[in-house]
């Protein structure tokens, strides 16, 4: 029987399709206990991890008889996948399954961004009235919506985006201008100047590696659009914070939703104090009780397959 250890929340009915046919230690809390996570990982066979989990180094090595590693969303930035590779340890994302929790989240964020009327309600409880001061919020219908990144979950936020219409560009360096997906799509394929100077709301959809950490750093925020929307549920250090809290306050942008960040937790001392029109919210964008079944289920069945495959097929 394969040992599985998961060390951040799963769907429970995931879990126990798991613990059907496996021994599974299911403990949320490992993700924050360094010394008992190394000291079960040494006797995994599977593990299956959120975000926080960093699968590299002290721990990677402590995975003497990992044969898989889950990974409960799609960003791979804290696995280290070559290594783990290397160590014959496949590595498998859940891709696609929370893709309609962060288009969703792009869209709302955008919304409530542009209207900026969604913050009077204790001011109306009190029996306040400040309708002149909300009246001159903006629509989405007729925006343009600048996404940087073009993949999965950047061609659904498009198609939600155009169902409430808005038009649609777009930036992705992994792309031809040509390709049959922005047809496909009515989506126009733009360098990343131009849609940084002419969209009316920005969402980014890149992973963090050496070309994207600091893209949207102090110039690049400068060229955006007055008055534009910044949103990034992508990667923490793809957008530069000190650069994007000084432009909100200096009302150089209409407002910012930020879902993922440098460091995370934020620490307590951080440069958002004080920051008109922003939205921060605990890198949940890809989480929703429908996504987090969808993610959990797809990782159960993977790695339960890759065990039983190695199990009919031992090296």
């Amino acid at each position: 029987m394969n040992r599985i250890v998961i060390t951040e929340f799963m769907d429970e009915r995931a879990v126990a399709q798991l613990q059907a046919a496996h021994e599974v230690l299911y403990d949320p809390a490992l993700v924050d206990d360094a010394p008992s996570l190394l000291r079960v990982a040494a006797g995994a066979d599977a593990l299956i991890v959120r975000n926080r989990t960093s699968v590299r180094g002290a721990l990677l090595a402590a995975l003497v008889r990992c044969k898989v590693v889950g990974r409960l969303g799609v960003g791979l930035d804290n696995i280290d996948v070559a290594g783990c590779e290397a160590r014959g340890v496949k590595v498998i994302p859940a891709s696609g399954a929370n893709a309609l929790s962060v288009a969703e989240y792009v869209i709302a964020s955008a919304m409530l961004l542009l209207r900026g009327a969604y913050r009077s309600t204790d001011a109306v409880a009190a029996g306040q009235w400040p309708r002149n001061a909300l009246s001159n919020g903006r629509e989405i219908g007729t925006k343009t919506l600048g996404l940087v990144g073009f993949g999965a979950i950047g061609q659904l936020t498009a198609k939600l985006a155009r169902g409430v219409g808005m038009n649609v560009v777009a930036f992705d360096p992994m792309l031809e201008a040509g390709h049959a997906v922005f047809a496909q799509t009515c989506v126009r394929c733009v360098t990343l100047a131009e849609l940084t100077a002419g969209a009316d709301v920005i969402s980014l959809h890149v992973p963090l590696v050496d070309s994207t950490h600091g893209l949207f750093d102090a110039a690049r925020i400068g060229a955006m659009k007055p008055g534009a929307v910044l949103i990034n549920s992508a990667r923490g250090g793809v957008v530069d914070e000190a650069a994007l809290a000084a432009a909100l306050k200096a009302g150089r942008l209409g407002g910012a939703a930020i879902d993922v960040f440098e460091t995370e937790p934020v620490p307590a001392a951080n440069v958002f104090f004080g920051c008109p029109n922003l939205l921060l919210t605990p890198h949940i964008a890809g989480l929703s009780a429908e996504s987090n079944e969808r993610v959990s289920f797809i990782i159960a069945r993977d790695v339960q397959q890759v065990l039983e495959e190695l199990a009919r097929c031992p090296e």
